[in-house]
């Protein structure tokens, strides 16, 4: 699939990097459909990736792995996500964070919040909020970074 983005101009999408969020994410529930986009082909696990909205492509946001900022992360969920997007196991499961990079990076932070969880099987995802007290939505993470 070929579409134009405002930061990478025209792209062409493998289907296989294309996710369905049948409940939209939070605060946009109109957006159903995204492109993961990797910083690194080969190496998805680590690096800052980008979701792309198909339904607006100016409306992208930076994301990466959960257990890459924060190795402990055990995120509880109080809604059945997998009625919504299929039994999740290690293998199937990818959780992202949204970032923040503000034009001062050494005030970027993740939202350990509202994590987005994503079958890597049915190609579905959700955005959800934690039950978890203990995740924040604004957790800093340019020291983290700065030390990988």
């Amino acid at each position: 699939m070929e579409f134009t983005t405002k930061l990478f101009g025209t792209i062409d999408v493998d289907d296989s990097k294309i996710v369905e969020f049948p409940d939209g994410i939070l605060g946009f529930p109109e957006l159903k459909k995204f492109a993961l986009m990797y910083d690194n082909e080969k190496n998805t696990a680590g690096g800052l990736n980008f979701m792309v909205s198909l339904d607006e492509t100016a409306f992208m946001m930076p994301v990466v792995p959960a257990l890459v900022v924060e190795p402990g992360y055990s995120p509880k969920f109080t809604d059945d996500i997998e009625a919504v997007i299929g039994k999740l196991t290690e293998d199937n499961a990818l959780v992202l964070v949204t970032m923040t990079i503000p034009s001062d990076v050494t005030k970027m932070t993740v939202n350990l919040n509202a994590p987005i969880v994503i079958n890597t099987e049915s190609k579905k995802g959700v955005q959800s909020v934690v039950a978890n007290d203990e995740y924040d939505v604004k957790y800093p993470i340019y020291d983290k970074l700065k030390k990988d």
